[in-house]
């Protein structure tokens, strides 16, 4: 059976081939946006445990977490929790440099954990007015060193030192003081997020809840929470790629539809002669069906690795690759070959009937 399957598909290389790269195309896509789509989600986590905070605080309903507005004034009431160990304030500046726009660049109390659990590689530790400190992925992308200026939304700082943090948008980024982000970014006394660092014998759970209902207005991400509920960018990827799942499977089943009634009727003879020395209704209809399903995983094979591709490519075109990077993991590739067999079974149940409905007596030339 599987023999006959390959022989027959090779016997019409240009139609599967061409049925094979349309399946490829939609699948592709669906795996560069789930791919994106992981990194924003791995992305987002990252940010709500910057300096390995157990908890972030965050404004409530806003798009994504970059955006959100918080006072520093809540720094204090965070603290005079038995529960928190410590809080500092974060705002973020995007799209300051102009060399790499994607790169965020980082507004930190010099005095905070987030400050003193950065790790130093070159230069010094200096977090004040006119001075600033770079990751060694900006570093290494601007060919900056300690000495060297860097304008920030136009202002010009000297770089102090150069650090690692381990997290990769934050490595690929820059950090100065509270007070000149909040100047650059004409935000008074506001922050981006609350990072809080709890105590080891506190329940972070409960934590998390009291701090959500003692200030209202808020979104409180833990660890083991899903970061994506911070904004609403994660659910709009979501919904994209079950959007595109779903053209895809009803343009991909449509072309594999196409294709097997197409050959169905150009063998019939052969799928009588097949039904007259014995073969039965439903193997003739598995042999059809074996053959739609086969054509679909050659174009989910070819759309995994033009989804791999397809996100690098997406990532550069939106100029994100500084803050994302795409994640392909194993449920990704498992959507892929699932959309690829679905494709393949949908648009072979119509032929594979047809083909069990050929008559032996009519094409063999039968009374």
């Amino acid at each position: 059976m599987v023999g006959l399957i390959a022989t027959n598909l090779v016997r019409h290389k240009a139609r599967t081939a061409a049925t094979a790269i349309g399946i490829a195309l939609g699948v592709g896509t669906i795996v560069a946006l789930l791919s994106v789509g992981a990194g924003l989600k791995r992305t987002a986590s990252e940010l709500t445990h910057l300096g390995q905070a157990d908890l972030g605080v965050f404004q409530s309903g806003t798009a994504d977490p970059t955006t959100s507005v918080l006072p520093v004034s809540l720094v204090r009431r965070l603290e005079k929790r038995p529960d928190v160990v410590e809080a500092t304030p974060l705002l973020l500046v995007v799209e300051g440099i102009r060399q790499s726009p994607a790169a965020i660049v980082f507004g930190i109390d010099p005095g905070g954990f987030v400050a003193k659990r950065l790790v130093l590689t070159a230069g010094r530790r200096a977090l004040a007015p006119g001075q600033v400190m770079i990751g060694d992925g900006l570093a290494d992308q601007l060919h900056l060193g300690p000495g060297s200026t860097l304008a920030v939304k136009g202002k010009r700082f000297r770089v102090a030192g150069v650090y690692h943090s381990g997290v990769f948008f934050e490595d690929a980024g820059a950090t100065v003081d509270l007070g000149s982000a909040q100047k650059l970014e004409r935000r008074g006394n506001d922050a981006t997020t609350i990072a809080v660092q709890l105590a080891d014998d506190s329940n972070h759970d409960v934590a998390e809840e009291q701090i959500k209902r003692e200030l209202p207005g808020t979104t409180v991400i833990g660890t083991g929470d899903d970061p994506s509920r911070v904004g609403a960018n994660g659910e709009l990827v979501r919904k994209a790629v079950t959007i595109i799942a779903a053209l895809a499977l009803i343009v991909g089943g449509l072309g594999v539809t196409n294709t097997m009634a197409m050959a169905v009727l150009e063998r019939e003879r052969e799928l009588a002669l097949l039904s007259a020395v014995g073969w039965r209704r439903a193997r003739i209809a598995l042999l059809v069906l074996g053959e739609g399903v086969a054509t679909s995983m050659l174009g989910a094979a070819l759309g995994l690795l033009l989804g791999v591709l397809g996100a690098d490519a997406l990532n550069r075109a939106l100029d994100v690759s500084s803050v994302v990077s795409p994640h392909v993991t194993l449920w990704t590739i498992g959507q892929a070959l699932l959309i690829g067999v679905a494709i393949g079974v949908l648009g072979g149940l119509y032929p594979a009937w047809r083909g069990t409905s050929v008559s032996p007596t009519r094409v063999l030339g039968g009374a």
